[in-house]
């Protein structure tokens, strides 16, 4: 049995990077890739490169076809409603692109590349392209694409990884109300569009993802798109007030806007942000946390183990101030620490934390 049977079996290489372990040809189609300027470009939490590697990581843990997978990593590359990286001619480079990722994926990256996504997003929102119809889409300037049940499930699960990966507090301000987002000036917004703003986790997006995700139940079960693991597989919508709340309490501990005298507040604020999402794991980890510092190992274990689980289904951050990589380094050490039952006495023993990986 392997030393942490919770890990996924890709988490261990997407740590380490080897991508080779998860798509054999990944390192050349990532020198294709990032031979364009993907690394020097900005996008929202860091730069396109990250994002796409991020994208690709989601989609890995969620494990999605290898046609999905590069999807998400090349989903922008010919250019977007959304954003101008355009890192490949659509009309020059096709062939090349296509010689590298196969005909399907390509394919794929193209038509999503050039259909209305956000119209997409707003169809699938409104109950369009459930059953075995597929979807029609129009856009501003009348052309038509013709979504297959297969294209529109892979096409819903890159939104949801696409979208997950790059969104915290900022984008809650600046793409407020999306997908129905409504044109408003700069200048009377300056406040809310300072980047990075605060970083805050995201308050306004997961019930719209939760509601994606929650339409793959509509399409036939023979698309070969399987449901990723956030919500519960999609089972569950999380309510809008719910989100809201969650990341409000969350950050209440966070920023320590709360009595730093005894730390029951914190446990139940942070008690509360879980009970009003339990899908996200940093709350859990900051539980655990002060768990072991009390020395009540069990409940530790429990929320630590739980925590690593929601970063896994996830496979992107949701409090962005850390890497995912970063969460779940400490996700590993809270658990390893539990199940040792230890936990430094004096507050500079954490500087001293580090986690001890044997037998993998």
């Amino acid at each position: 049995m392997p030393a942490y049977p919770e890990l996924h079996r890709h988490t261990a290489d997407l740590l380490s990077e080897n991508y080779s372990a998860i798509d054999a040809d990944l390192p050349q189609l990532l020198e294709l890739l990032f031979a364009r300027s993907a690394s020097e470009d900005w996008h929202k939490a860091g730069t396109f490169k990250h994002h796409l590697l991020g994208v690709y990581r989601t989609l890995s843990l969620w494990d999605q076809p290898r046609e999905v997978r590069l999807l998400g990593l090349f989903h922008s590359v010919y250019g977007n409603e959304y954003v101008n990286l355009t890192l490949f001619d659509r009309e020059r480079e096709r062939d090349a692109l296509r010689a590298a990722l196969g005909e399907e994926a390509e394919a794929w990256v193209s038509l999503f590349c050039a259909m209305p996504r956000t119209r997409f997003v707003q169809a699938i929102l409104e109950g369009e392209g459930g059953g075995a119809q597929g979807m029609l889409l129009t856009d501003g300037k009348g052309n038509t694409f013709t979504l297959t049940p297969r294209q529109v499930a892979a096409f819903i699960v890159v939104t949801v990884a696409d979208v997950g990966e790059q969104w915290h507090s900022w984008q809650d301000d600046i793409f407020a109300a999306y997908p129905y987002q409504e044109r408003r000036e700069l200048a009377p917004h300056w406040a809310a569009s300072l980047w990075p703003g605060p970083l805050k986790p995201p308050a306004n997006i997961l019930h719209m993802l939760s509601r994606l995700l929650h339409a793959l139940k509509s399409l036939p079960g023979d698309t070969g798109i399987p449901a990723p693991p956030a919500f519960g597989q999609g089972d569950a919508v999380i309510e809008a007030r719910d989100e809201a709340a969650a990341s409000a309490l969350y950050w209440q501990v966070i920023t320590r806007m709360h009595p730093l005298t005894e730390m029951q507040t914190a446990q139940h604020l942070l008690e509360s942000a879980i009970a009003h999402n339990p899908w996200v794991g940093e709350p859990r980890l900051l539980l655990a946390q002060l768990a072991l510092t009390q020395g009540d190992f069990a409940t530790a274990e429990t929320q630590a183990q739980a925590g690593l689980a929601a970063l896994q289904a996830w496979g992107t951050a949701w409090d962005k101030r850390i890497a995912w990589e970063g969460w779940i380094a400490w996700a590993r050490i809270l658990l390893q620490s539990a199940r040792a039952r230890q936990w430094p006495g004096h507050i500079g023993g954490l500087n001293s934390l580090g986690l001890v990986v044997s037998g993998q």
